[in-house]
């Protein structure tokens, strides 16, 4: 499915007769809550429960405090003689500052981001991989999004008349199928296998590129490792074969690896593309890669501050000038999201004054997370009609449900898509916000949604028990 609109607004517009034409998902879920307002209704609920955007601290998480400490240093300077702040804060904040024009974050930085931060960052891919990581292929910008759109950009040219095809994984992220719309590129979508936990086939990537090259000149890989929506989490070996794969049919490969913190199913583990890249050995080492990291998932779950990075894998020096050209139009990312960037590359080690709080912080996190993960698959698996796979990483829950024939035929009365019929009564009944399968792409003749493992345990427990008592009475009625 190819859709030009991002996520947030993914369900509203699959549906926007039902909508003013000035109206978002934000406005509709607004109206859901029971708030007043011209023409509104009251609603049998409190409050909208929003599992369908990966935003950790609107749904409760807690900031680290070591991140936001030095945010506070450097934005007010003063707290670095006054504040009652640990030695290793004002000492990051201190370095942060001499990397900043006039010591100030509010001056421009170098358009691919503060040297000392780059360097940091290929420190800490060196020590993830074990192998060694130049800084000056490493690109700061706003977000991984902003990133993955200036790299997209490179392959907009056609060639002998052809438009240039990007594949992409089915289920997939809204970014990629929305960027691809905008510049102009072929989308070619390729199926993640539902049956074996949402893994890559080299049988299904195939046959997706030989039917694309009738119409296109396919040119690039994404992969979303650990998986959005689907919350799987590739095996070394799926991953070897995706490369030879690439390397094979000279495919540029994207890999997003934005949740590489978030794994928690026993026996997964995460495998960054380069790692397995450079142990494959000689005969891909000129394997082409972009890998993309942003502050806003992880354990860290800072969206609005806007950091990421993107580190180059054996791109030509020429091509990367001219990507690295084209991204000062934007003059810089945001410094503060560069600072926290810094936090996440560099955090405090061990026998550092911050370093107790921050390991036990970050620890807490994740593990709540993995107990939500596992309680949500195992939840919706006691639900007549569902499938819910392991949630092996990431934020996200991807089950496939089945819809009674008259529900179906309900949607269709109404002229909408069965999944997306099924999201909006729970929205109203319920204040549970979702997004349909078909937002993200879906095998033809199945049903899906995507939730979020986010909401804090309490309201988590209040969501799951509440979709249950709805999915009941929805089967009921529609039996």
């Amino acid at each position: 499915m190819t859709s030009p609109y991002s996520l947030d607004y993914t369900v509203a517009l699959c549906v926007v007769i039902t909508l003013p034409a000035h109206s978002s998902w934000g406005d509709w879920c607004w109206l859901a809550s029971g708030s007043s307002g011209e023409g509104g209704a009251s609603k049998p609920f409190q409050k909208v429960i929003r599992a369908n955007i990966g935003d950790a601290h609107a749904m409760g998480q807690r900031p680290i405090t070591f991140i936001r400490q030095v945010l506070s240093c450097i934005t007010n300077t003063d707290l670095l003689e006054k504040g009652d702040f640990p030695d290793d804060v004002k000492d990051r904040a201190r370095e942060i500052l001499c990397g900043c024009g006039g010591g100030s974050v509010g001056s421009y930085s170098a358009s691919q981001g503060i040297e000392h931060i780059r360097r940091h960052v290929a420190e800490y891919i060196a020590k993830r991989d074990g192998h060694p990581a130049r800084w000056q292929d490493i690109c700061l910008s706003a977000g991984a999004s902003t990133a993955i759109k200036n790299c997209l950009q490179l392959f907009c040219k056609e060639i002998d008349g052809k438009k240039s095809g990007v594949m992409i994984p089915i289920p997939q992220y809204p970014l990629y199928s929305a960027s691809l719309a905008e510049y102009g590129l072929e989308q070619v979508g390729y199926y993640l296998d539902e049956e074996c936990n949402w893994g890559l086939s080299t049988q299904e990537l195939e046959r997706s590129l030989q039917e694309a090259q009738q119409t296109c000149n396919v040119r690039a890989l994404v992969v979303i490792n650990p998986g959005n929506p689907t919350g799987q989490v590739l095996t070394r070996e799926n991953i070897e074969q995706v490369i030879k794969f690439a390397h094979k049919h000279k495919l540029f490969i994207f890999a997003d690896e934005v949740y590489q913190d978030n794994v928690y199913a026993e026996g997964s583990a995460f495998h960054s593309f380069k790692k397995v890249l450079v142990e494959l050995g000689a005969e891909y080492s000129s394997q082409e890669l972009a890998s993309f990291m942003t502050i806003s998932k992880g354990y860290m779950g800072e969206c609005g501050l806007r950091g990421g990075w993107v580190e180059l894998v054996n791109m030509l020096p020429e091509v990367q000038a001219q990507l690295y050209k084209c991204m000062s139009a934007m003059l810089c990312p945001s410094v503060l999201g560069q600072a926290v960037v810094d936090c996440v590359a560099k955090p405090p080690a061990p026998g550092e004054p911050s370093y107790d709080l921050w390991i036990k912080e970050k620890t807490d996190i994740l593990t709540s997370l993995k107990d939500r993960a596992k309680l949500i698959a195992e939840t919706f698996n006691t639900f007549e009609g569902f499938k819910c796979n392991v949630v092996q990483g990431a934020m996200y829950a991807f089950p496939r449900i089945t819809l009674p024939p008259k529900a179906i035929q309900a949607a269709k009365e109404k002229n909408m898509a069965p999944d997306v019929f099924y999201a909006f009564r729970l929205l109203e009944e319920t204040g549970v916000c979702i997004v349909p399968g078909s937002g993200f792409g879906q095998a033809p003749g199945t049903f899906h949604f995507r939730t979020t493992i986010l909401p804090q345990p309490d309201l988590l427990n209040t969501m799951l028990e509440n979709f249950r008592n709805f999915h009941k009475k929805f089967t009921q009625e529609y039996a």
